[in-house]
């Protein structure tokens, strides 16, 4: 009889009768995908181009059953697996080498609520996807920056956005999530319903098993908010991030604003004589009535000087979630560095503007977004967020076409993240981690007692680490000693 190879958990190979694996298909509802077969190379396809592992086969569910039985068939045979929501993360881990990868893009179920202001969410959906559904009803799920970004690793990892500091971290809005653990078991939690799994996934990524469903609480916001974009000179970049510190720090909790340096595209809002060139600019996004943002729309405007755009205006709020969408496209090679700030110093500007003048793609760019407002007021380890008292965060964001450069290319945000690195707050994001990043790095994403207590809740939820391929955390039981390598081969 004819057998198929697969990858084990602990980076051995154990080879399957066919026929089990199609028993195992046979199962779904959605596709069993195998090398070969069509659909699964785009499959298996992510948003970041640097990543491409081919699994074994690819479990396409279309709902909570084909993940139970994608888990349970994982377990009987201690396949290695990996879990792909919408694709966007820029580690990558959502697709292993030669294990199987449970991938959930299909599931993009949304039900709003809007009396009760409640969104239920599958795991497949992205944030483009949840606002066109709230924004019906008037409603918002806080989320991110860019809107093809997926709701279920964002909101695993602790995710931020424009409404942070109005509402908090997108798992301070969590209400219920349904989840497929480790014994292949479909568990509702919540606050009240196994309360430290929950706790755990609000902000412990993806090591505690498969969520096929996210319940939210919704705000009022929209369809018009105050929110855009003003650009000015390269040149004038150390003076407006500057500018960008001084606003901050008198901003209201409705006020966000977003500090970047990209390159300008030949868009016409922008002089024709900056297309291809670095420029540098403040955006913001006003979470109130469109009048009461005037005052501070005027702040932003009195930095001395004629900008290059200023694109500040009333628009549809998810209009202006998408305004970053293009310079992120699908396929390209992506390679990031972060860090969160308590104080962004002369000293640490300086040295980041002489990388901006270093810069070695026209793709890369540098986002610097302010956070705390309400976010900062709910007390570290109310969820697992790890970076709850941060100001800032900077988001190193270096990509490019021709993967025969990235050399080159990560090298410089390496050496940008080396040198702004000792003016951090030594903490880092989950979410904007790369597939490089040690286990130090993950660590030091969460304080220490919120460490250990994820830890002790992959213990009882996940003891033998079968949820891996992802920043790992450890069940406590287990040894820290260095595991193989799983990624590639």
């Amino acid at each position: 009889m004819s057998t198929i190879e697969f990858r084990t958990r602990e980076g051995g190979s154990t080879r399957i009768d066919e026929a089990a694996v199609a028993a195992f298909g046979g199962q779904l509802r959605g596709e069993l995908l195998r090398p070969g077969e069509p659909g699964y190379d785009d499959a298996r396809k992510l948003w970041n181009g640097m990543i491409d592992r081919r699994p074994a086969a690819i479990a396409r569910c279309m709902g909570a059953a084909d993940v139970v039985a994608a888990v349970r068939f994982a377990r009987e045979h201690d396949l290695l697996i990996s879990v792909r929501g919408a694709g966007h993360n820029i580690a990558g881990t959502a697709i292993c080498e030669g294990g199987l990868m449970i991938d959930l893009f299909t599931m993009k179920g949304i039900r709003v609520d809007p009396e009760a202001r409640r969104v239920w969410v599958q795991p497949g959906a992205t944030w483009a996807d949840v606002d066109a559904e709230a924004q019906l009803h008037g409603l918002v799920v806080p989320g991110g920056i860019v809107s093809t970004t997926g709701v279920s690793g964002f909101t695993l990892g602790g995710g931020f956005g424009w409404l942070t500091r109005k509402w908090g971290y997108t798992p301070d809005l969590l209400r219920s999530v349904e989840i497929v653990t480790a014994d292949g078991q479909l568990r509702n939690v919540s606050p009240k319903n196994e309360p430290d799994l929950f706790w755990a996934l609000s902000g412990g990524g993806g090591n505690f098993g498969v969520v096929t469903g996210y319940e939210f609480e919704a705000q009022p916001l929209g369809p018009t908010v105050m929110s855009g974009i003003i650009f000015y000179p390269f040149e004038r970049a150390g003076e407006l991030l500057r500018f960008h510190r001084e606003i901050t720090q008198e901003a209201p909790n409705e006020l966000t604003c977003l500090f970047a340096v990209r390159t300008a595209p030949p868009a016409p809002f922008l002089p024709e004589e900056v297309h291809g060139k670095r420029i540098c600019g403040i955006a913001m996004n006003y979470a109130g009535p469109v009048e009461e943002a005037a005052p501070y729309v005027e702040r932003i405007r009195s930095f001395p000087g004629e900008p290059l755009a200023d694109l500040i205006r009333p628009q549809p709020f998810m209009a202006h979630q998408k305004f970053l969408d293009s310079g992120q496209p699908w396929g390209r090679q992506y390679y990031w560095k972060s860090d969160f700030f308590d104080i962004l110093s002369d000293e640490a500007i300086d040295l980041a503007v002489g990388h901006w003048e270093r810069i070695t793609s026209p793709f890369s760019s540098t986002l610097i977004m302010h956070l705390g407002g309400a976010a900062k007021q709910v007390p570290t380890g109310a969820t697992a967020v790890g970076h709850r008292n941060a100001e800032y965060v900077m988001a190193i964001q270096a990509a490019w076409e021709d993967p025969a450069e990235s050399d080159r290319h990560m090298a410089w945000a390496r050496a940008f993240w080396n040198d702004l690195h000792p003016f951090s707050s030594g903490n880092g994001y989950i979410n904007f981690q790369t597939e490089d990043e040690d286990e130090g790095r993950s660590r030091a994403a969460y304080p220490p007692a919120v460490y250990e207590r994820l830890a002790d809740v992959k213990r009882r939820y996940d003891p033998d680490n079968m949820f891996r391929h992802n920043k790992n955390i450890r069940p406590a039981a287990i040894e820290r000693s260095p595991e193989p390598a799983v990624t590639s081969d």
